[in-house]
């Protein structure tokens, strides 16, 4: 009888790269992308001058090397890549060895020489972005921390600064989550500004903080509740309905119809937390099958694989799909 354990063929791969300065950038300040490389691949990578020498299980070596290939022709063409965007192409590649890290790079939003790019991290925002550019009407819908209302802020914000849109309307539904909003302090606008807090996070992240209030004092920036959208018709802007589950049917309704000319409009939630009373159907549920089949809309759909936040809050959401409501 053979005690001894099965051992894993290892194999040795030699990859050549023409632009060797390249390399501090991709491996990262203290070879920190580098470390993680090797851990998600379980290959050892050692350097040369231009020579990278790659060691492990071939399947392992190859997605490696694809990697690294991917990574260095992408920066040969001028893409400048910060840590953040070689992580999420490391996981990138290991979840799909067939991604085309460029095709992805490509949808790339530009927000100010100060900013940079905002980057998409994974294939579903690559589609949400490409869907905003290419429909007037885009729903995304999906779990927490997939980076819709994020993304969407981001078009909009670069859509203003290119003067494809005079302001943008960031709406939210006021929907109770625990607390009643007759015992939150202040008087009703103090009492709404918390539902309306994650717009602001993503505004201040992108923009300058004195200048996003100069651009609410003018009016070039409105970020208010649902209610306040009825009646009105909205023009040369850019319209998000964040939380887009906690409106009613009539509610989601009544925004849709508030399109007007050379406008855009974007609608982001999580259909699996709905606050709304147990006896209100979610307009966004509901939409989806009243307008599925009207050209110039556009469905874009998140699953837990695209959640972008820390890695538990992936994990978070696994394991309450898995549950699937059970106590």
């Amino acid at each position: 009888m053979n005690d001894n354990p099965e051992r894993v063929s290892s194999t040795t791969k030699e990859l050549v790269l023409e632009k060797s300065q390249l390399l501090p950038e991709i491996f990262g300040a203290q070879d920190g992308n580098l470390k993680q490389i090797e851990k998600k691949f379980n290959v050892r990578v050692t350097t040369r001058e231009n020579q990278i020498r790659i060691t492990g299980d071939p399947k392992s070596v190859q997605m490696a090397e694809n990697l690294l290939k991917q990574l260095h022709d992408l920066m040969s063409q001028g893409n400048a890549l910060v840590n953040g965007d070689i992580k999420f192409a490391i996981r990138l590649v290991a979840e799909d060895p067939q991604v085309d890290l460029k095709s992805i790079f490509a949808q790339r939003i530009f927000i100010s020489p100060k900013r940079g790019y905002i980057t998409p991290k994974g294939l579903a925002q690559r589609e949400f972005i490409k869907a905003i550019n290419d429909y007037d009407i885009v729903l995304g819908i999906g779990p927490a921390g997939t980076g819709k209302t994020y993304l969407a802020v981001a078009m909009a914000v670069e859509g203003l600064l290119k003067h494809n849109f005079q302001r943008i309307i960031l709406v939210r539904p006021a929907v109770e989550a625990g607390e009643k909003l007759g015992f939150l302090p202040g008087d009703i606008a103090e009492k709404i500004n918390p539902y309306l807090m994650p717009l602001y996070d993503a505004l201040y992240d992108m923009v300058e903080f004195n200048r996003v209030q100069q651009m609410i004092q003018d009016g070039i920036i409105e970020i208010a509740p649902l209610a306040y959208m009825r009646g009105r018709t909205l023009n040369d802007s850019f319209i998000i309905l964040d939380e887009g589950q906690n409106s009613t049917p009539e509610q989601m309704k009544m925004f849709l119809t508030r399109l007007g000319f050379r406008s855009k409009m974007v609608v982001t939630g999580d259909i699996t937390q709905v606050d709304l009373p147990r006896e209100t159907r979610s307009g966004l549920i509901q939409v989806q099958n009243i307008l599925k089949d009207i050209d110039g809309i556009k469905f874009v759909y998140f699953s837990e694989k695209d959640v972008v936040r820390h890695d538990l809050v992936k994990e978070i959401v696994r394991a309450y799909d898995k549950n699937n409501g059970k106590t």
